[in-house]
């Protein structure tokens, strides 16, 4: 059965995926649908038949653009002559597609089911702020090395950063295009990211001990300061990532264990030390469902940012320390004390080792201390030998 209504942007919002895909066509431009994926995915098509022939045209994720504008598009197509011809651009047929047809489908509607939500709405910033605005009235075969370094360049000067992620999703989009075998060889190839600024920041056993401090004089300046002060240590005790605990759940607490439905790489279990089981435990003085509750809203989780963080790194001159920081602060305590770097790995959650490699220099200090005081014995040896 076809489904047809007028179709709005709040509307479009509400269409929930079912046990097949569907298409919701418009009542008000024809040709004009949605089409609901059942990963969840919802963008704009445009279907046309004439000419002995059907024609169906992807227009986008629904995210990136209102009912307004895919309704302007779906006239523009109308008026440059659709019904099976090929527009200039190759929009249909055979032809090579535009490269924002191409990421709306395939490459987008047949990725996005296997991403998270917060993966699917950084791949849509940086589409709809970087990628779009320059390559998306480029056929996919029109898009040169020289207009990728030219794009790159310019993105750099303002926001290195930005323009590597940039160029990172689209070298992933161009990879999918040469095994679909649209064009031969990657533009992007050739391009080379902006290097990256070591952040990695290790506090030190005294440092680890000035925060906390702080974090007990802020608290008894301010009583109110005690939650954000608890999912601070909690974060230093456990490794974890900041998400991991504001979003804690009492249902993922089990007496000594953390068992995380759903890190930012999956399923995961955390083990608590004596001070991190202390800290949750004087968490429990209400029967809303997460350990650190949102202060407006105890059915929500700790949603303020955490702004005592900030005030207490700058009474321990520690300015340039970011919260996250403490993560990586846990790993090379751990290196130090001798944990292996497949434990290591294990304790943060990461799924490949070679992301726990960055900490396996962290015991650098120990080994060059040791080696010291080796050669310190041998020359002792030496000496009362001579």
């Amino acid at each position: 059965m076809t489904r047809r209504a007028r179709l709005t942007d709040a509307g479009i919002m509400r269409l929930k995926p079912g046990r097949k895909d569907y298409t919701v066509w418009d009542t008000v431009t024809p040709g004009l649908g949605v089409r609901v994926r059942t990963s969840g995915f919802r963008g704009y098509v445009f279907h046309e038949r004439g000419h002995g022939s059907s024609r169906r045209v992807s227009l986008g994720p629904v995210t990136l653009k209102g009912v307004r504008d895919a309704r302007r598009e779906c006239l523009s197509l109308q008026l440059d002559g659709i019904a099976g011809e090929a527009k200039a651009g190759g929009r249909f047929g055979s032809c090579i597609p535009l490269f924002r047809n191409y990421v709306a489908d395939p490459w987008m509607a047949g990725h996005s089911n296997h991403w998270k939500p917060a993966t699917l709405k950084h791949v849509e910033s940086l589409l709809r702020s970087q990628l779009l605005p320059e390559f998306g009235h480029l056929r996919v075969d029109r898009i040169a090395p020289a207009g990728v370094q030219a794009w790159f360049d310019r993105s750099s000067v303002t926001a290195p950063s930005n323009a590597n992620k940039g160029l990172a999703l689209l070298r992933r989009i161009m990879n999918h295009a040469v095994s679909s075998g649209m064009i031969s060889i990657n533009p992007v190839k050739r391009t080379r990211m902006n290097p990256r600024p070591r952040l990695t920041r290790f506090l030190s056993a005294e440092e680890i001990v000035r925060l906390h401090e702080a974090l007990d004089e802020c608290v008894a300046e301010r009583p109110a300061y005690e939650r954000q002060a608890d999912i601070i240590r909690l974060l230093i005790y456990t490794g974890c990532r900041k998400s991991e605990i504001k979003n804690l759940r009492w249902s993922e607490v089990d007496g000594d264990t953390l068992r995380l439905a759903d890190s930012k790489t999956g399923p995961r279990t955390v083990h608590l030390s004596a001070n991190a089981r202390a800290v949750i435990d004087r968490q429990r003085d209400g029967s809303g469902a997460f350990v650190f509750p949102s202060p407006v809203n105890p059915h929500q989780p700790y949603g303020p940012d955490l702004r005592l963080w900030n005030r207490v790194r700058g009474q321990t001159g520690l300015s340039g320390v970011r919260l996250h920081d403490t993560r990586h602060t846990y790993a090379s305590q751990a290196v130090m004390k001798g944990v292996p770097l497949p434990v290591v790995a294990r304790l943060l959650g990461h799924r490949q080792l070679r992301m726990t490699m960055r900490y396996a220099h962290a015991g650098d200090r120990e080994v060059i201390a040791a080696a010291e005081r080796v050669g310190a014995a041998i020359s002792r040896a030496l000496d009362g030998s001579g």
